[in-house]
């Protein structure tokens, strides 16, 4: 973009942001009535805690339920939720969480140790097909009643002492367990509610829906419009209801980025999920820009699917990943925003670094090939490239084709599904390579690493070694320093990386448009948003004027 039309665009973004233009926005309204207006990326797959497995429907799902414990968005460390505190015994194995008194469901009930009983039994059971039921895992026996080993959810380590007292029994000291309390996968949820509308392990039912929900967070839904809008209203029977700044929040399915960007421009969005790749230097060169970037735990990668061919052969896997370029892409494509990934856990996490087995290598890139039977791409099968629909996807996945052409004369076709499709390819492992990310769920190494377990809900790569999963399950946590928990990590993701599964693209960096009237949002290394601390300043539009 030329000087000319960067300072015609950044005059245009100026009028916006100091709202001259004519007639009131939904930022300056918002503003006004404490509404935030909230761009949430995708359609979400749903709004079940034990069902879902997405990041837009994480930020849906923690507006509208709370956890034992949640984060402070500042720190990211656990404080008080449901449970209003929490003892941990000497040896680290037992846990026992005081619920809240004043802790409610919307309609008005208490909650109770038995509603997380009932909550965990269903997120556990075999027949709910929960992919994230292995963040409960860390509890005695929970995994064997998952995998139906047993069937007498008693012998799980959950008890309830009496109604405001739930003890949790640990197989072995776990350092994250509390954290795993925020992760909506280990929410409750209203037991009679979920059989007033099906079975308890039953997927997708009326519950969910505006008139039959009952949840217990800040937020209350209120209308949904499918690929619309979302809203929310502040809840009145929150515990913590004084300290909701927000009256409301209405959250956008922006999978279209482009689109989003506009909508910010124009004084639709507070927020933006995320921002097109050939706009960000613009926001750059803004004095007070309302561009944040900042560092994120998770990773860009793609998924092979190690069952079909010709990615069932190691040296295609290894080839197709050597012959990327990621200096080049992150340089170009992605406007120097990312880190080139080498692994699946980003580095530095928690003082944990992960193994480097590879670089760009074209060369050794094209002998593989030709040992798997393709010289010079001859014979070549095929292969196509899963996504969901996004322009930064797209433009990720052209350039990594054009990538394979050029170091290893093969075709790569690429095709792009809608959110929920995407999900069920992924899930189904109807893919020969797919697009994925990984947000950690916890700030520790495990959280990546636990993603590759035999049969984990997660994995949807073919992906098995019983070694891998010995070091994961059960001697990582037996280790009894850091440094030997590190170690053990450290050769079980060599083992993974060996066989490669994964083709890792870069660490993420969070990239959000915030309009400066919102508070209390800041970036953390988890992106993790908690509508508690947000509010908006209504006099922001007026301050405007008066600078002029």
């Amino acid at each position: 973009m030329n000087h000319k039309l960067l300072c015609c665009f950044l005059a245009a973004l100026l009028i916006t942001l100091t709202a001259c233009g004519g007639g009131e926005s939904n930022v300056a309204q918002g503003n006004r009535e404490g509404i935030l207006h909230f761009g949430n990326g995708s359609e979400p797959q749903g709004l079940d805690p034990h069902v879902v497995t997405g990041v837009p429907e994480n930020k849906l799902i923690r507006a509208l339920f709370e956890g034992l414990a949640v984060k402070n968005p500042y720190t990211l460390e656990p404080e008080p939720g449901v449970a209003e505190s929490w003892d941990i015994s000497e040896d680290g194995r037992i846990i026992t969480f005081h619920i809240n008194p004043q802790a409610k469901w919307s309609n008005g009930e208490a909650m109770t140790a038995g509603d997380y009983i009932w909550s965990w039994e269903r997120a556990l059971s075999p027949k709910m097909g929960n992919l994230y039921a292995y963040m409960l895992f860390p509890i005695v026996n929970s995994e064997a009643y998952a995998k139906g080993k047993i069937t007498d959810f008693d012998q799980v380590g959950v008890k309830a002492l009496d109604d405001q007292t739930l003890q949790v029994t640990l197989n072995e000291s776990t350092p994250y367990f509390i954290q795993l309390m925020d992760h909506y996968s280990t929410f409750a949820v209203h037991p009679e509610t979920i059989e007033k509308h099906g079975k308890k392990t039953d997927r997708f039912t009326k519950w969910t829906r505006v008139a039959n929900m009952v949840n217990n967070g800040p937020f209350n839904l209120s209308e949904w419009k499918l690929n619309r809008r979302i809203a929310m209203v502040k809840s009145d029977t929150y515990w913590d209801r004084a300290n909701v700044k927000l009256n409301g929040v209405v959250f956008y399915p922006t999978e279209n980025i482009v689109s989003e960007e506009r909508m910010f421009r124009v004084g639709q969005l507070h927020y933006t999920q995320g921002i097109p790749l050939d706009k960000i230097p613009i926001y750059q060169a803004m004095e007070d820009t309302p561009y944040i970037q900042a560092p994120y735990l998770g990773t860009y990668f793609y998924l092979f699917n190690t069952t079909r061919p010709p990615v069932d052969d190691v040296r295609v896997r290894k080839a197709l990943s050597m012959s990327i370029d990621r200096e080049k892409l992150n340089n170009t494509v992605l406007q120097k925003t990312n880190v080139a990934a080498y692994s699946i856990t980003p580095p530095d996490t928690m003082g944990y670094n992960p193994p480097k087995l590879f670089d760009y290598d074209p060369a050794l890139a094209r002998t593989l090939l030709a040992d798997a039977g393709f010289p010079d791409g001859e014979g070549w099968p095929g292969l196509e490239l899963v996504y969901n629909t996004s322009e930064s996807h797209r433009k990720i996945a052209v350039a990594l084709q054009q990538m394979w052409k050029d170091a290893l004369n093969i075709e790569v076709t690429i095709s792009n599904q809608e959110w929920k499709v995407y999900l069920d390819s992924v899930t189904q492992m109807d893919f020969q390579i797919a697009r994925r990310g990984w947000i950690g769920d916890y700030v520790d190494a495990n959280n990546f690493l636990d993603l590759y377990l035999t049969d984990g809900g997660n994995n949807n790569t073919g992906f098995s070694d019983p070694r891998y999963d010995e070091m994961i399950l059960k001697l990582a946590p037996q280790a009894k320093t850091r440094e030997e928990r590190y170690r053990i990590f450290y050769e079980a993701e060599t083992m993974l990386m060996e066989q490669m599964p994964i083709l890792p693209v870069y660490t993420y960096t969070s990239k959000h448009l915030i309009h400066p009237s919102v508070k209390g949002l800041p970036s953390n290394l988890m992106d993790s948003l908690n509508l508690k601390y947000v509010s908006l300043d209504p006099n922001w539009e007026k301050a405007q004027t008066e600078k002029k």
